[in-house]
C-alpha cells in the first residue's frame, strides 16, 4: 500500500506544462504516495512520490494555459500548500538553437546555467519601446546554489562515464509513444527556409537541410547555458538566431521559466523537441519530455537529502532576497544623498570664496 506523508514532508517541487511532461515525470518516481487533502484555495492537482531520498511534489499547468503567468500561479500555490519545499525543477520540452558552438540535436537536454551577465534564463519579450527600438529590461535570478552545485557534480559524473541517463530513460520503455524510434527523423533546415505543407515536412526540400555529422550513438547530449523564455511560441529561424545573438548565445526557447525564476527558485531543464523554427511539430515531444525528466531524476540522485533539509525553504529564500534588495536600495539612496550633500557643500564653499574676493 502506498505511503501517506504530510504536506511538510515534501522538499522538492517539480513543475511541468504539458501532459507528456507530467507522464514522464511520474514515471521517474521510485515510489508514489497517497494523495493528501486538498486546499480549497489551491486549484492544482498534485502527484506525490519520492526519488531516492527526496520526497517530490509534481504539478502540471492547467490544460491549454501555458505561459509565464500560468507557471507562476501553479508554483505559488504549490509553495503555499507544501511549505517545506526548498527548491523547484521546471522540467519539460523546448525549442533548440543549433549553432557552431552547440551542435544541439532533437532529444538533447538543455539546463539553465548563469553566464554572460544573466542568471541562466532571459525573458526576451519583456521590455519597453524606445525611439531606437525595443529595449529589453529586467533581470531574472539564478538557480539556487544547491542545484548549481549538483549540476557541477553531475557534469563531472558524465565526463567520467558514470551516467544513469539511459537506465532512467528505460523506465519509459513500456510507453511506446515515448520511444525515440517513434519520433522520426531529425532534420535541421536552414534558418531562412520556411516550412511548406501541413504538419509534416514531406513537402520541404531536403536541399535546404543543414548537413551534420552523424553521432556515434543515440545517447542525448547535455548542454548548459542560457534559456530564452517568453509568452509566445518561437517558430522563426531567423528571429531565433537574432535573439540568440543579442543575448550572447542562447541554447533553447520555452514559455514558462521566466515566470518562475524570481518567485520560485528553480533549475530549468528542457528536452529539445524542435528547432524553434517554422518546421516545428509535435512528433519529438514525448521523447524529449522523457530525456528532460531522466536528467532531472539523475540530478536529484547526486543531491544529499541532508543538504536539502539544511537549505532555506522557498519562502525563506524569497524573504531574504527581498531584504537584500531593500538594503541595496537604501544603501544607494544614502550614497546619493551623501554625494548631493557633499556637492552642495562644495558649491557653497566656492560661492563663499567668490564673495570674499
Amino acid at each position: 500500500m502506498a505511503r501517506r506523508l504530510s504536506h511538510h514532508d515534501y522538499t522538492v517541487g517539480w513543475v511541468c506544462a504539458l501532459p507528456d511532461e507530467l507522464t514522464a515525470a511520474q514515471e521517474m518516481l521510485d515510489e508514489e504516495h497517497q494523495n493528501l487533502p486538498s486546499n480549497h484555495t489551491d486549484s492544482n492537482i498534485y502527484t506525490l512520490g519520492s526519488i531516492g531520498a527526496h520526497n517530490v511534489v509534481l504539478a502540471c499547468l492547467p490544460a491549454g494555459q501555458t505561459g509565464t503567468n500560468s507557471a507562476v500561479a501553479v508554483a505559488m500555490q504549490m509553495k503555499t500548500t507544501f511549505p517545506a519545499v526548498r527548491f523547484g525543477l521546471m522540467v519539460g520540452i523546448g525549442g533548440g538553437v543549433p549553432s557552431k558552438e552547440a551542435d544541439i540535436r532533437l532529444g538533447d537536454v538543455v539546463v539553465s546555467q548563469p553566464g554572460n551577465g544573466h542568471g541562466g534564463v532571459v525573458q526576451y519579450d519583456f521590455g519597453k519601446s524606445t525611439p531606437t527600438g525595443f529595449k529589453r529590461t529586467g533581470f531574472l535570478n539564478a538557480p539556487p546554489t544547491i542545484l548549481l552545485a549538483a549540476v557541477t557534480k553531475l557534469r563531472s559524473n558524465l565526463d567520467r562515464g558514470r551516467s544513469s541517463l539511459s537506465p532512467h530513460l528505460s523506465k519509459l520503455g513500456n510507453l511506446p509513444k515515448f520511444g525515440r524510434d517513434q519520433a522520426g527523423s531529425d532534420l535541421l533546415f536552414e534558418a531562412e527556409y520556411n516550412h511548406s505543407g501541413q504538419d509534416s515536412c514531406l513537402s520541404c526540400t531536403t536541399a535546404r537541410t543543414v548537413q551534420r555529422n552523424e553521432r556515434a550513438d543515440n545517447i542525448p547530449m547535455i548542454y548548459y547555458g542560457a534559456i530564452a523564455s517568453g509568452n509566445q511560441v518561437m517558430r522563426d529561424g531567423v528571429e531565433r538566431d537574432k535573439i540568440s545573438s543579442e543575448f550572447g548565445g542562447v541554447l533553447c526557447f520555452e514559455m514558462e521559466a521566466a515566470g518562475l525564476m524570481n518567485t520560485f527558485p528553480c533549475l530549468v531543464i528542457r528536452g529539445i523537441c524542435d528547432y524553434a523554427d517554422s518546421h516545428k511539430n509535435k512528433r519529438w515531444q514525448p521523447y524529449a519530455a522523457g530525456t528532460a525528466a531522466a536528467y532531472a531524476k539523475e540530478l536529484l540522485g547526486v543531491i544529499p537529502a541532508a543538504d536539502v533539509v539544511d537549505t532555506q525553504t522557498v519562502d525563506e529564500a524569497l524573504r531574504e532576497q527581498a531584504l537584500s534588495k531593500g538594503r541595496a536600495v537604501l544603501t544607494r539612496r544614502w550614497a546619493d544623498e551623501r554625494s548631493c550633500s557633499l556637492a552642495t557643500g562644495v558649491l557653497q564653499m566656492e560661492g563663499y570664496k567668490s564673495s570674499s574676493k
